[in-house]
């Protein structure tokens, strides 16, 4: 078993530009590890997506069941509710449980709670068993993400939140290439995809070392007797939530309703409006690959990341054809896939190791309440200003006045305040 890795060492106010020293970590252990943990990110993406392709099949096999209409499309939609609502008490069984333990056990439940729709014959039953595996993606997700600022440190560690991204991207996109291909056998056919993880439970216990905190902040001193309580930062972290959640509202917003948008132009070609979407998931791992080899803060991006989402959702809603609609998605994607490592790096860079599970769960469940209320947020709007492309506009335009109220505050941080003039004696 590979030996431990000095976790992320908590951020000080005096370290250069807030961000942890440098301690990489390298070998045949380190790029096991990583392997295992990006395999376990993508695993709330498949829930996500796999079986989107086989929806229709679903539906006509239990045509005769009340409240059809309702409850197939919850089949796909459910486990991203239950991973919002539940990634937060996650994160503070990350913490008590250890994070380790809880992934294995974890991805076990998640390969026999997602396989289960292949014996059960109730669709209220088969909602429920995607309702519980939202459940353990929120356990795996929290875990994966706070095993990778447990082992790493400084732009190591920003490098690897990126690449989870990147990693997610390309996995939505082949899980529905692979939803489709294995619908051809039937509905069921998908779900067999979720042993897999049956596979990774056993490499993840073998290989995945425990890990330690390596900042003496982290731990009590035994010398000390009173000991300040240290307190969890509710307050800068519910800040960055509340972002998150507006920034994966922009994010989504795109690949939900791109197929609705290019359907409005006439483009009703399943071939063709899948080759936009891909092309525009394709800007999702191009903004990831721009942030890894930038260099540069994550605070310093953020005017620019949601600049460009308004930007692209401008273009979209002003676009005369489906090329120029697919140039505003590739350009709101491109954007978000900066966004989205620079959120969840700035949100565990006011962690210390013990909160760290806490404040990812609440990160997590803030990402995906997001993605959940997205479609609903576009449906509100499009009622209220009457049509999806001018839902777009109105989306542009929040977003437009949020990177301009975010360069303003950043602005503000980097304005010193003038020093005191002191007098020198005369000599």
């Amino acid at each position: 078993m590979p030996a431990p890795v000095p976790p992320l060492s908590s951020p000080t106010p005096t370290a250069a530009e807030g961000a942890p020293p440098e301690e990489n970590v390298s070998g045949p252990g380190h790029r096991l590890r990583l392997t295992l943990l990006m395999a376990g990110s993508c695993l709330p993406v498949l829930g996500a997506v796999l079986i989107a392709p086989v929806l229709p099949q679903m539906h006509d096999h239990f045509a005769n069941v009340p409240g059809v209409d309702a409850l197939v499309p919850m089949a796909l939609t459910i486990p991203a509710l239950s991973l919002a609502l539940l990634a937060p008490f996650a994160g503070v069984i990350v913490d008590k449980l250890g994070r380790k333990r809880l992934l294995v056990i974890a991805t076990v439940l998640y390969a026999i709670l997602g396989t289960a729709p292949l014996w059960l014959d109730s669709l209220g039953a088969i909602v429920a068993s995607r309702a519980l595996v939202g459940v353990v993606e929120a356990a795996i997700m929290t875990c994966c993400t706070t095993l990778i600022c447990d082992y790493y440190s400084g732009k190591q560690r920003d490098r690897y939140l990126a690449l989870q991204t990147m990693c997610a991207a390309i996995s939505a996109t082949a899980f529905l290439l692979l939803g489709g291909a294995a619908g051809s056998a039937g509905w069921r056919t998908p779900f067999w995809a979720y042993a897999v993880a049956l596979l990774l439970a056993p490499v993840m216990a073998a290989f995945l070392p425990k890990p330690r905190p390596a900042d003496p902040t982290d731990a009590p001193s035994p010398t000390t007797s009173e000991t300040v309580k240290r307190r969890f930062p509710w307050r800068s972290l519910a800040g960055m939530c509340a972002l998150t959640v507006f920034g994966a509202v922009l994010f989504y917003t795109v690949q939900v309703e791109l197929s609705f948008l290019l359907d409005d132009m006439g483009v009703t070609d399943p071939g063709m409006i899948g080759l936009a979407t891909a092309i525009c998931n394709a800007a999702v791992v191009i903004g990831a690959v721009v942030f890894t080899k930038s260099g540069r803060a994550p605070q310093s991006w953020m005017p620019t990341v949601f600049g460009l989402c308004a930007l692209g959702l401008a273009v979209i809603w002003l676009a005369p054809n489906p090329v120029v609609l697919t140039i505003g998605g590739v350009i709101n994607l491109f954007g978000g896939g900066i966004m989205l490592p620079s959120l969840l790096t700035l949100a565990m860079s006011k962690l210390e190791y013990a909160d760290r599970g806490r404040g990812t769960g609440l990160w997590t469940g803030a990402f995906f309440m997001g993605q959940f209320i997205c479609p609903l947020v576009v449906l509100a709007l499009t009622s209220a200003v009457g049509g999806l492309a001018n839902a777009m506009g109105f989306l542009a335009v929040v977003a437009a006045a949020g990177a301009a109220g975010l360069a303003l505050s950043a602005r503000r941080r980097r304005t010193p305040a003038a020093p005191e003039r002191i007098e020198q004696p005369a000599g």
